[in-house]
């Protein structure tokens, strides 16, 4: 479906060019071809405006964005998952445990995405699969989409700026007694695609800061929170400190193969694409945590 904006011009803003306006409210490069080859896609006080025109206090500026053609491979294929939120521009999904997020080799047709490409179909709604949050397969919880060019912008952009605050749950193995700070740099491990590790010499730098919810002889529930986006961050650093998650078949080594790292990506914080709004979101526990 097309995704119509309005914004009114304030006085602070007189004078300014239209396009460094339009940068300003989070329009990429993407969105700005898009206004570019789209004719009547950008309107000002309703007539076609140029790029340079300065603006005008209570100028009334429309960006309509067009619906996207289906230009993916990915197969449409029911799947289990439950949507948290969703309007115009995003959807939060909480995503099962054991459903990877993307189509692979191994994984072709059962995916989060082959799943969202099958709801689309019905609602005859389509969007490009746009994931703004990385999971790995076996985390359950929170995952954002952006469901137009304009949205994912600025989801993408405040992922960088490390605005998108991200609460985990952890089961690990172990009695953790206290709460603490993980600042280990983290790198690819040689020889292999998945696995990584810390490596002080070459890694890129990660923190991670957890607090101890529940300590039991044999297992801990931690909260942690990222300061960095690391893959498997959290994996590798609870491992580093000697307490690797229960379930975890890559780094625990008494991990059954047969179940999924108990990791749960538990509250999302962030500010709404188009209305700048704060909003949070959680996904309920899972059973097996």
């Amino acid at each position: 479906m097309e995704r119509h904006l309005t914004w009114t011009v304030d006085k602070s803003q007189e004078g300014k060019r239209l396009i460094d306006w339009l940068r300003e409210k989070g329009c990429s490069k993407q969105v700005l071809s898009v206004i570019k080859n789209h004719e009547g896609s950008l309107l000002n006080n309703g007539e076609k405006p140029y790029f340079r025109d300065p603006l005008q206090a209570g100028d009334v500026v429309e960006l309509t964005l067009p619906q996207e053609q289906d230009t993916s491979t990915i197969v449409p294929v029911r799947q289990e998952f439950s949507i948290i939120y969703e309007d115009e521009d995003l959807m939060v999904i909480n995503k099962p445990g054991n459903l990877p997020v993307h189509p692979s080799v191994n994984h072709f047709e059962n995916t989060l995405a082959n799943g969202v490409s099958w709801l689309c179909r019905q609602r005859n709604d389509y969007f490009p699969f746009r994931c703004v949050n990385r999971l790995d397969g076996g985390t359950t919880g929170l995952l954002i989409l952006a469901k137009n060019v304009f949205s994912s912008a600025i989801l993408y952009e405040q992922m960088k700026e490390r605005k998108i605050h991200r609460t985990y749950l952890a089961v690990v193995s172990g009695e953790l007694k206290e709460s603490g700070t993980i600042d280990l740099p983290i790198a690819r491990k040689a020889e292999s695609v998945i696995e990584r590790c810390v490596d002080k010499a070459h890694g890129e730098w990660a923190v991670t800061h957890y607090e101890v919810l529940e300590a039991r002889a044999d297992q801990t529930l931690v909260k942690c929170q990222l300061k960095t986006g690391r893959t498997h961050q959290i994996r590798v650093h609870m491992q580093a400190i000697g307490h690797p998650l229960v379930g975890d078949f890559l780094y625990n080594p008494d991990a059954s193969k047969g179940g999924r790292p108990l990791l749960h990506s538990w509250k999302l914080a962030f500010s709404h694409p188009v209305s700048g709004e704060a909003v949070d979101f959680t996904a309920p526990i899972p059973e097996d945590m």
